[in-house]
């Protein structure tokens, strides 16, 4: 489903192909399942509205094992998924005569309103929905799900292009639940004895709390998801006091946590991924800190945590990305957005609430 194709693809015959295919996946309530492939026929009745997701490496007990083969991510935003249906669709009928567009703009706006429906009252989304169990109900950051929900929200909102065909009400729903979403993400910011920190990966629903999901995904602070939370918040127009404070502090602990002088990666000759030195290597973090010792934890498949990535097994040391340097592209967005802010008037400061997000 690529997004960045010129204008006039989209009505190509491979283009309607695959819209085609995401029209009939489409889940009755609005939605689409996530690693499904698009180049293949439409669905047949009676056919999984979803690619199986199954674990290979599943056990009982599992946080993520599936109680139902053929109902497990039927609808949600993770990997994209929903997302990117999205804004596929709304390229396609874009491209084409309103005559041969209505089936592809109808879809569209029922992935909207599946989102819109989704949200939860305090403004988060949970990974699945309709609700799954387990670790899938909880507000989910991880792979950017919750932010990408509000991006895409805040471009409905404003009528961007492709979007401009929005109906005027669904674009005032889609303002308001960015803004509700956006309060939430400052709201979700984990304190620790009053100081602001970093976002979790997941935050249950009803107490904000960090909550894990996968046998190795602890209920820590993830600094990959707070840089896309970041990102975000300051690309808010107006950032209310409170937004900015939340930039700030996130800000100063990424920097306070910014690992220097090691790369994490696997050398020629060996099997097995590690941190090792590096003089002179610098903008790495590992992907998870405890919240009170501010140190890196890491998660195995049998739920042990360690505090040494070589404690782990060498399949979850090569499979998984325990360090990262996503977070440099924060800092580095931080510099203009401090400058930005130091030079806008006092009078323009107002509430992201006044305006989505572009």
């Amino acid at each position: 489903m690529p997004l960045d194709r010129p204008s006039a693809w989209y009505a190509s015959a491979e283009a309607l192909w695959v819209a085609d295919n995401i029209v009939s996946f489409q889940t009755p309530a609005g939605g689409w399942g996530k690693n499904q492939p698009r180049d293949q026929p439409p669905r047949q009745p009676g056919q999984a509205f979803v690619a199986s997701n199954a674990s290979a490496f599943a056990q009982a007990g599992d946080f993520d094992a599936q109680h139902e083969h053929e109902w497990s991510y039927v609808g949600t935003i993770d990997n994209d998924a929903t997302l990117t249906e999205i804004r596929f669709l709304a390229r396609v009928q874009a491209a084409l005569p309103a005559t041969a567009s209505a089936a592809y703009r109808a879809a569209s706006i029922k992935g909207l309103q599946y989102l819109l429906s989704a949200q939860f009252p305090n403004g988060g989304w949970p990974q699945v929905w309709p609700l799954q169990g387990g670790y899938h109900d909880a507000i989910t950051l991880n792979d950017d799900a919750m932010v990408g929900v509000a991006s895409l929200l805040g471009d409905v909102a404003a009528a961007l292009s492709p979007f401009d065909f929005v109906p005027p009400d669904l674009r005032s729903r889609a303002a308001v639940a960015q803004q509700r979403a956006s309060r939430l993400l400052v709201e979700l910011q984990v304190r620790v004895d009053g100081r602001r920190l970093l976002w979790a990966q997941q935050h249950d629903g009803l107490s904000l709390l960090p909550v894990s999901a996968r046998n190795y995904e602890p209920p820590a602070l993830s600094s990959s998801e707070s840089a896309s939370v970041l990102i975000y918040l300051m690309r808010l127009p107006y950032p209310d006091a409170d937004t900015v404070a939340a930039v700030e502090a996130a800000v100063q602990t990424l920097r306070e946590l910014e690992i220097f002088d090691q790369v994490w990666d696997r050398p020629a000759g060996t099997t097995v991924r590690g941190l090792r030195r590096h003089p002179g290597a610098r903008h790495l973090w590992a992907r998870y800190y405890d919240a009170r010792t501010l140190k890196p934890v890491f998660g195995d498949r049998d739920k042990s945590l360690h505090d040494d990535v070589a404690g782990i097994s060498p399949e979850r040391r090569n499979g998984y990305a325990w360090f990262v340097t996503s977070p440099r592209g924060a800092l580095q967005a931080y510099e203009s957005w401090a400058h930005r802010l130091s030079e806008r008037p006092a009078s323009a400061s107002r509430s992201d609430a006044a305006k989505p997000s572009q």
